[in-house]
């Protein structure tokens, strides 16, 4: 059972570390952050870094405002 917890651990840490950056990228993007979630799924995140890749990212669509 010890090693059931732990694997869990694991688990979790390692979710977190793939959820947490990506999260980041798609809301940069312009993108929900939710779609991150896909990247745990096993055929999706393949598919979900050619979708990132290759869209057209909402963020480049709007007036930048200008430099100061």
């Amino acid at each position: 059972m010890l090693f059931g917890g732990m694997m869990f651990l694991w688990f979790l840490i390692a979710s977190l570390i793939i959820l947490v950056p990506f999260w980041k990228i798609f809301q940069k993007a312009g993108f929900s952050g939710a779609l991150a979630i896909l990247m745990l799924v096993p055929i999706a995140n393949v598919i979900m870094i050619f979708f990132l890749g290759f869209a057209e990212w909402p963020s480049l669509k709007r007036p930048q405002p200008p430099l100061p």
